[in-house]
């Protein structure tokens, strides 16, 4: 699939680095992963979609979810 192929030509640690800086591990509501989240904003302009559109179709999706680092395959948003 196309996303499979994708995803690991993207280097994620890359994303990992450059925004970790930016998240507070003792602070507020856990984060997701930075990988969830940039992935999510790739997919969002690759199919151009809105964030209620992407997050409703990412849970539906095994190759989105995939995509964005998930190990097995998750029912809910």
């Amino acid at each position: 699939h196309p996303l499979v192929q994708l995803s690991k030509m993207i280097r994620w640690q890359e994303f990992e680095s450059s925004f970790s800086k930016h998240y507070c591990a003792n602070n507020g509501r856990p984060s997701k992963s930075i990988r969830l989240m940039s992935g999510l904003l790739i997919l969002k302009h690759l199919r151009n979609v809105s964030d209620e559109s992407l997050v409703m179709q990412w849970s539906e999706n095994v190759y989105y979810q995939y995509f964005c680092g998930e190990q097995y395959f998750q029912c809910k948003a």
